[in-house]
């Protein structure tokens, strides 16, 4: 009985496994042009429910930056 549980299970997980898709919920990322008043916190807190903190760390992490400094003109990506 165990084995032909384990052997239906197998094929199952084997089958939703080929099936299965990305979700696509995160939805595609945007670009973003920094203007002069652009602060992090500001592209977070209009961009990203929740606490904008979270918002910062996920722009800093996509776009590389190792500070919190923008510059007018600079293109950013949102994900």
């Amino acid at each position: 009985m165990f084995p032909r549980l384990a052997v239906l299970l197998l094929a199952i997980s084997l089958v939703v496994g080929v099936v299965a898709r990305p979700s696509g919920g995160a939805g595609k990322s945007m670009p973003y042009l920094v203007k002069p008043t652009d602060t992090l916190w500001s592209i977070a807190a209009a961009h990203y429910a929740g606490d904008p903190r979270e918002g910062i760390w996920k722009l800093q992490h996509r776009n590389h930056l190792h500070g919190t400094t923008l510059v007018p003109g600079q293109r950013l990506v949102l994900p």
